[in-house]
Protein backbone atom coordinates (compact mmCIF):
# COMPACT_ATOMS: atom_id res chain seq x y z
CA UNK A 1 0.00 0.00 0.00
CA UNK A 2 1.18 3.54 -0.75
CA UNK A 3 2.70 5.15 2.36
CA UNK A 4 1.88 8.83 2.02
CA UNK A 5 3.77 10.15 5.07
CA UNK A 6 7.09 10.72 3.33
CA UNK A 7 5.40 11.84 0.10
CA UNK A 8 3.29 14.35 2.01
CA UNK A 9 6.44 15.77 3.64
CA UNK A 10 8.13 16.12 0.27
CA UNK A 11 5.10 17.85 -1.19
CA UNK A 12 4.74 20.24 1.76
CA UNK A 13 8.40 21.23 1.59
CA UNK A 14 9.07 21.24 -2.14
CA UNK A 15 5.84 21.33 -4.15
CA UNK A 16 5.86 25.13 -4.46
CA UNK A 17 9.44 25.09 -5.73
CA UNK A 18 8.67 22.35 -8.24
CA UNK A 19 5.55 24.17 -9.44
CA UNK A 20 7.45 27.45 -9.83
CA UNK A 21 10.18 25.82 -11.92
CA UNK A 22 7.59 24.09 -14.08
CA UNK A 23 5.66 27.32 -14.60
CA UNK A 24 8.77 29.26 -15.57
CA UNK A 25 9.97 26.63 -18.04
CA UNK A 26 6.57 25.50 -19.35
CA UNK A 27 6.05 23.72 -21.70
CA UNK A 28 9.66 22.61 -22.07
CA UNK A 29 10.36 21.13 -18.63
CA UNK A 30 8.87 18.30 -16.61
CA UNK A 31 9.51 18.46 -12.85
CA UNK A 32 9.28 15.31 -10.71
CA UNK A 33 9.47 14.68 -6.96
CA UNK A 34 10.61 11.12 -6.18
CA UNK A 35 10.00 9.53 -2.76
CA UNK A 36 13.10 7.48 -1.94
CA UNK A 37 11.40 5.65 0.93
CA UNK A 38 8.65 4.13 -1.18
CA UNK A 39 10.34 4.31 -4.59
CA UNK A 40 7.29 6.08 -5.98
CA UNK A 41 6.61 9.46 -7.60
CA UNK A 42 5.29 11.86 -4.98
CA UNK A 43 4.38 14.65 -7.42
CA UNK A 44 4.86 15.59 -11.04
CA UNK A 45 4.32 18.85 -12.98
CA UNK A 46 3.94 19.28 -16.74
CA UNK A 47 4.07 15.51 -17.12
CA UNK A 48 4.91 15.16 -20.80
CA UNK A 49 6.40 11.72 -20.07
CA UNK A 50 2.94 10.39 -19.23
CA UNK A 51 3.90 9.46 -15.66
CA UNK A 52 1.62 10.13 -12.68
CA UNK A 53 1.95 10.35 -8.87
CA UNK A 54 2.26 6.98 -7.13
CA UNK A 55 3.84 5.37 -10.19
CA UNK A 56 7.22 3.69 -9.68
CA UNK A 57 10.15 6.10 -9.80
CA UNK A 58 12.50 3.53 -11.36
CA UNK A 59 15.42 5.41 -9.84
CA UNK A 60 18.66 3.42 -9.71
CA UNK A 61 19.83 2.34 -6.28
CA UNK A 62 23.23 3.92 -6.84
CA UNK A 63 21.61 7.33 -7.38
CA UNK A 64 19.29 6.99 -4.40
CA UNK A 65 22.04 5.98 -2.02
CA UNK A 66 25.05 8.07 -3.01
CA UNK A 67 25.89 11.64 -2.04
CA UNK A 68 23.03 12.68 0.20
CA UNK A 69 23.73 16.35 -0.51
CA UNK A 70 24.50 16.06 -4.19
CA UNK A 71 23.28 17.62 -7.39
CA UNK A 72 23.61 15.36 -10.43
CA UNK A 73 23.87 16.62 -13.96
CA UNK A 74 23.05 18.09 -16.31
CA UNK A 75 22.88 14.68 -18.02
CA UNK A 76 21.07 13.51 -21.14
CA UNK A 77 17.99 11.30 -21.38
CA UNK A 78 15.77 10.16 -24.22
CA UNK A 79 11.99 10.54 -24.10
CA UNK A 80 9.57 7.82 -25.16
CA UNK A 81 8.99 9.62 -28.45
CA UNK A 82 12.73 9.96 -29.09
CA UNK A 83 13.08 13.60 -28.06
CA UNK A 84 16.35 14.58 -26.36
CA UNK A 85 16.13 15.69 -22.75
CA UNK A 86 18.69 17.43 -20.58
CA UNK A 87 18.13 16.67 -16.91
CA UNK A 88 19.37 17.64 -13.47
CA UNK A 89 18.60 15.95 -10.17
CA UNK A 90 18.90 17.32 -6.63
CA UNK A 91 18.84 15.13 -3.51
CA UNK A 92 16.35 16.39 -0.91
CA UNK A 93 17.23 15.89 2.76
CA UNK A 94 15.43 16.13 6.08
CA UNK A 95 16.68 18.14 9.07
CA UNK A 96 19.03 15.30 10.02
CA UNK A 97 20.69 15.04 6.63
CA UNK A 98 18.82 11.90 5.61
CA UNK A 99 17.91 11.73 1.92
CA UNK A 100 14.13 11.74 1.57
CA UNK A 101 13.65 12.29 -2.13
CA UNK A 102 14.84 13.60 -5.44
CA UNK A 103 13.81 16.70 -7.36
CA UNK A 104 14.32 16.05 -11.07
CA UNK A 105 13.98 18.59 -13.87
CA UNK A 106 13.76 17.16 -17.38
CA UNK A 107 14.20 19.81 -20.07
CA UNK A 108 13.06 19.04 -23.59
CA UNK A 109 15.85 20.49 -25.74
CA UNK A 110 14.61 19.20 -29.09
CA UNK A 111 12.95 22.53 -29.93
CA UNK A 112 16.10 24.45 -29.03
CA UNK A 113 18.20 22.17 -31.21
CA UNK A 114 15.85 22.78 -34.15
CA UNK A 115 16.09 26.53 -33.56
CA UNK A 116 19.89 26.32 -33.36
CA UNK A 117 20.03 24.49 -36.69
CA UNK A 118 17.80 27.13 -38.28
CA UNK A 119 19.93 29.98 -36.95
CA UNK A 120 23.12 28.20 -37.99
CA UNK A 121 21.82 27.96 -41.54
CA UNK A 122 21.59 31.76 -41.69
CA UNK A 123 24.57 32.73 -39.53
CA UNK A 124 27.08 30.07 -40.58
CA UNK A 125 30.26 30.81 -42.47
CA UNK A 126 29.47 32.60 -45.70
CA UNK A 127 31.24 32.08 -48.98
CA UNK A 128 33.95 34.62 -49.80
CA UNK A 129 32.50 37.70 -51.46
CA UNK A 130 33.23 38.00 -55.20
CA UNK A 131 36.04 40.57 -55.57
CA UNK A 132 34.64 41.80 -58.88
CA UNK A 133 31.40 42.91 -57.20
CA UNK A 134 33.14 45.04 -54.59
CA UNK A 135 36.20 46.28 -56.44
CA UNK A 136 34.81 49.83 -56.68
CA UNK A 137 32.79 49.92 -53.46
CA UNK A 138 34.87 52.33 -51.40
CA UNK A 139 32.11 52.60 -48.78
CA UNK A 140 32.31 48.86 -48.10
CA UNK A 141 36.10 49.13 -47.91
CA UNK A 142 35.91 51.91 -45.32
CA UNK A 143 33.23 50.09 -43.31
CA UNK A 144 35.27 46.87 -43.24
CA UNK A 145 38.55 48.61 -42.44
CA UNK A 146 36.95 50.64 -39.64
CA UNK A 147 35.39 47.69 -37.84
CA UNK A 148 38.37 45.40 -38.36
CA UNK A 149 40.53 48.11 -36.78
CA UNK A 150 38.16 48.43 -33.81
CA UNK A 151 38.01 44.66 -33.22
CA UNK A 152 41.78 44.23 -33.46
CA UNK A 153 42.26 46.81 -30.69
CA UNK A 154 39.25 45.94 -28.55
CA UNK A 155 37.80 49.43 -28.92
CA UNK A 156 34.24 50.68 -29.19
CA UNK A 157 33.28 53.36 -31.67
CA UNK A 158 31.54 55.49 -29.04
CA UNK A 159 34.62 55.65 -26.77
CA UNK A 160 37.27 56.68 -29.31
CA UNK A 161 39.53 59.49 -28.15
CA UNK A 162 41.26 61.95 -30.46
CA UNK A 163 44.45 59.89 -30.56
CA UNK A 164 42.45 56.80 -31.53
CA UNK A 165 40.72 58.68 -34.33
CA UNK A 166 44.01 59.97 -35.69
CA UNK A 167 45.41 56.43 -35.64
CA UNK A 168 42.30 55.14 -37.43
CA UNK A 169 42.50 57.83 -40.10
CA UNK A 170 46.19 57.02 -40.59
CA UNK A 171 45.35 53.37 -41.32
CA UNK A 172 42.65 54.34 -43.80
CA UNK A 173 44.98 56.83 -45.43
CA UNK A 174 47.70 54.21 -45.83
CA UNK A 175 45.19 52.06 -47.72
CA UNK A 176 44.41 54.96 -50.07
CA UNK A 177 40.78 55.19 -48.97
CA UNK A 178 40.72 59.00 -48.95
CA UNK A 179 41.37 59.25 -52.65
CA UNK A 180 37.63 59.15 -53.28
CA UNK A 181 36.02 62.57 -53.00
CA UNK A 182 33.20 61.58 -50.61
CA UNK A 183 35.26 59.33 -48.34
CA UNK A 184 35.74 62.06 -45.71
CA UNK A 185 31.99 62.68 -45.48
CA UNK A 186 31.32 58.95 -45.20
CA UNK A 187 33.83 58.42 -42.40
CA UNK A 188 32.57 61.51 -40.57
CA UNK A 189 29.09 60.01 -40.53
CA UNK A 190 30.37 56.64 -39.32
CA UNK A 191 32.31 57.94 -36.32
CA UNK A 192 30.10 60.91 -35.47
CA UNK A 193 32.61 63.64 -36.30
CA UNK A 194 32.48 66.74 -38.45
CA UNK A 195 34.02 66.93 -41.89
CA UNK A 196 36.52 69.49 -40.58
CA UNK A 197 37.55 67.14 -37.76
CA UNK A 198 38.32 64.36 -40.21
CA UNK A 199 40.55 66.70 -42.20
CA UNK A 200 42.31 67.70 -38.97
CA UNK A 201 42.85 64.03 -38.04
CA UNK A 202 44.16 63.40 -41.54
CA UNK A 203 46.59 66.31 -41.30
CA UNK A 204 47.82 65.08 -37.89
CA UNK A 205 48.22 61.53 -39.20
CA UNK A 206 50.23 62.64 -42.22
CA UNK A 207 52.40 64.93 -40.11
CA UNK A 208 53.16 62.12 -37.65
CA UNK A 209 53.94 59.77 -40.53
CA UNK A 210 56.35 62.32 -42.03
CA UNK A 211 58.07 62.84 -38.65
CA UNK A 212 58.45 59.07 -38.20
CA UNK A 213 60.13 58.72 -41.59
CA UNK A 214 62.40 61.77 -41.26
CA UNK A 215 66.00 60.76 -40.39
Amino acid sequence: MFDSSNADLLLRQHAATAAAISTLLYPHAEVVLHDLETGLIAGIWNAFSGRKPEMESLVGEELAGVGAGGVYGPYEKTGEDGRRLKSVTAVLKDDYGQALGLLCINMDISHFEAAAKLLSAFTGTAAPRPPSLFAGDWREEINTALHDWLRSRGLALATLKKGDRVALVAVLDERGLFQTRNAVDHLAGLIGASRASIYNYLADARRQSQEDTTP
